[in-house]
């Protein structure tokens, strides 16, 4: 009795709902039991503490900006340099862990921008399915949708100064689409069950609607795809780096320091295939996070 009464005042409190720490507890257990899941959430965990502590991690932290070191140059990897260093005598370890920073910059800002955006288009169009809004946004998101992804990004970002901010706007100009049209798939269902009719019948208003009834039960697969995406903007943001469409010299990017690698292989391997495994590395490391978060939510469903 005295255990029941204690959990009674802590629900009147206004602590954690039980029902609340269960779904937690279940949440937990169900991603757990993914190993790759776990192996996936440690990458990520060491990706973000290399980007947020680049500067106290590196060993070289001075090499990630314009540095030369002649007397050093196209070492190859051993004590002092354990990833060898490129032409000019700079370190790539140091400027694989600062290619980190920039990686998961981009990845934060272009789904920070395409997700609440796509998202938000593609309920609209599901709520409002066979009307004019519906006509308006499916068929501008089948347009961006017929364009191979990367070509549309390259025109995007050839039309401006290559930069890093312009690159991660012409890939949040093609990410958008992706996320409205998964969103309109499941919310066109949605609108027609009886939990949004009856909250039409009792008035409710449409942001009530949208955003309270339609938006949660389309969020476990949202969450899914942003998880998997993070690897996908990184790719798209190191083929534009590739190119020179995207950050500029001498700040590090995956996709530049593999370009410039390339020009000296096979002899200096080494500047072009430890780039290529931090994104590896890193995209690994979102992809099995992002397959623990479906199967945990999945599993919490069916739970």
């Amino acid at each position: 009795m005295k255990n029941t009464a204690s959990a009674g005042t802590a629900v009147k409190r206004g602590f954690l709902k039980p029902s609340t720490k269960e779904n937690l507890k279940i949440w937990w257990y169900n991603f757990r039991r993914n190993k790759l899941s776990m192996v996936g959430l440690a990458i990520v965990a060491i990706s973000i503490l290399l980007a947020v502590f680049a500067p106290l991690v590196a060993p070289y932290p001075q090499h990630a900006g314009a540095f030369i070191d002649l007397k050093n140059a196209s070492r190859a990897p051993g004590a002092g340099h354990l990833f060898g260093t490129d032409v000019v005598g700079r370190d790539i370890l140091s400027r694989v862990i600062f290619a980190f920073r920039g990686a998961l910059k981009m990845s934060i800002i272009v789904l920070g921008i395409s997700v609440p955006v796509g998202t938000f288009l593609g309920l609209l169009a599901g709520y409002y399915h066979r009307t004019w809004v519906d006509t308006v946004v499916m068929r501008l998101t089948d347009i961006f949708l017929a364009l191979p992804p990367l070509v549309l990004a390259m025109t995007i970002a050839s039309m401006m100064k290559p930069n890093m901010t312009n690159s991660m706007i012409a890939i949040t100009v093609m990410w958008w689409p992706w996320y409205t049209r998964l969103v309109y798939s499941m919310s066109t269902g949605y609108s027609k069950e009886y939990f949004v009719k009856n909250a039409e019948l009792i008035g409710a208003s449409k942001f009530h609607i949208l955003f309270k009834e339609l938006l949660p039960n389309c969020l476990s697969p949202v969450l899914t795809k942003m998880a998997l995406d993070v690897g996908w903007v990184i790719l798209m943001g190191a083929s534009l780096s590739f190119i020179g469409l995207g950050e500029q010299p001498p700040t590090p990017a995956f996709g530049t320091m593999i370009s410039d690698g390339a020009a000296y292989m096979p002899q200096i391997w080494w500047m072009t295939i430890f780039p290529a495994l931090g994104i590896i590395f890193i995209i690994l490391g979102f992809n099995f996070l992002g397959d623990g978060i479906r199967d945990m939510l999945d599993r919490g469903k069916q739970g």
